[in-house]
């Protein structure tokens, strides 16, 4: 059997890779699969080799005092690889783990495809001139990307962002008022502090005391949570102290329910900078961009930082659709300003909603589901 090794360092990755693997198998029944990922690629049959949670770190300060763990993690495997010779190695996202396992195996002679570019573009374009010599294909999530890529002599494909094939517009409000026994005067609103143990235990207290304030201008807003695998503990540590009981969601299906039911009832979100900016686009969710690092990270990230939004959405809109609360600027009072205005303001809800809408026009790719079409160029490459 022909293997494809497939390594995910996170839970967007995992969701990713999960889909790759069901659409290879529907092309290859005969491929076989192996890698490192989480609970979504087990689900299609993925061993693993170890946990991907060991490898969701964010922040320069914060990977220091794992760096030894960091390094085992990647001589482990590194040495699998060597192992298995793999047809082709897809490595996704998390570029700090999966660009430098892609350079350490690639004497081994497999063909190594990296999906979801690394955003060179945005901070420390220099580091393309390395790219060229780790991955020979790149797949594209964003319309923009190919180009960049291109001239500098990476062979890339635009396959389209996962997020269109999410399901992120397809909940059932009735069935999640239903369930949490919302009533009619309580008004849900989506909190989405990121899948990192570091980036959320630093957001959550500045979004509890933002809801709290949010609160006292729109009585009855309730917080919905849903909660990632490697967050869940942190988040339910600081839902307590929150002015209002936060619904905890797990798993897509009910995350989906929870949107359906934010967008039916005029609600918000109060989200981390990220992917979710583009779920919220998908659900027609009016949100506020937050974000925030220790002091020097963002010292740091601020001088190579190329591009001038955050959100992707206003990235892909060229202009600011969805207002972007960063560092010094995501304080409690900015966060509950920015959270209740479309929900106070219909005229500014509608405008987000046009402004989501034109962007994500911009992030579908000619050859169908973005899923399909990234694995049509494994394939491609492994011929």
């Amino acid at each position: 059997m022909t293997l494809v090794y497939v390594v995910a360092g996170e839970a967007s990755g995992d969701v990713l890779g999960a889909r790759l693997v069901a659409a290879l198998r529907r092309r290859r029944p005969d491929l076989e699969f192996r890698g490192i990922g989480g609970p979504r690629m087990a689900e299609q049959g993925v061993t693993s080799l170890f946990d991907y949670r060991e490898l969701a770190l964010m922040g320069l300060l914060e990977v220091l005092p794992r760096i030894f763990r960091l390094k085992r993690l990647l001589a482990d495997a590194a040495a699998d690889v060597a192992r298995q010779r793999p047809a082709v190695l897809v490595t996704i996202d998390s570029p700090g783990f999966t660009l430098r396992l892609a350079e350490l195996v690639r004497p081994f002679g497999q063909r190594i495809v990296h999906y979801v570019a690394p955003q060179v573009w945005a901070w420390r374009p220099g580091r393309v001139v390395k790219l060229r010599r780790k991955v020979d294909r790149i797949l594209c999530l964003l319309p923009f990307e190919p180009v960049f890529f291109e001239q500098a002599g990476i062979p890339v494909t635009f396959v389209g962002h996962p997020v269109l094939e999410s399901g992120a517009d397809r909940g059932d409000a009735a069935r999640f008022r239903a369930g949490h026994g919302l009533g009619e005067a309580e008004r849900p609103v989506i909190v989405m502090p990121g899948s990192r143990r570091m980036e959320a235990s630093r957001l959550l207290p500045v979004f509890g005391e933002a809801l709290r304030i949010a609160g006292e201008r729109l009585p009855g807003l309730r917080p919905v949570v849903p909660v990632a695998p490697i967050v869940a503990e942190a988040v339910r540590g600081a839902a307590p102290g929150w002015p209002a009981a936060p619904i905890l969601v797990e798993g897509n299906d009910a995350k989906h329910d929870a949107f359906a039911a934010v967008a039916q009832s005029g609600g918000a979100g109060l989200i981390k900078s990220g992917t979710s900016s583009l779920e919220m686009a998908v659900a027609g969710i009016p949100h506020v961009v937050a974000y925030k690092v220790n002091a020097l990270t963002a010292a740091i990230v601020r001088r190579l930082v190329k591009v001038p939004h955050a959100s992707l959405v206003n990235l892909l809109a060229e202009r600011e659709v969805v207002p972007e609360r960063l560092q010094e600027n995501c304080t409690p009072e900015a966060l509950a300003e920015a959270l209740l205005r479309p929900m106070l303001d219909p005229a500014v809800a509608a405008a987000q909603r046009a402004g989501m809408a034109e962007s994500l026009a911009k992030l579908r790719a000619p050859e169908g589901l973005p899923s399909e079409a990234a694995a049509e160029a494994v394939l491609r490459e492994m011929r």
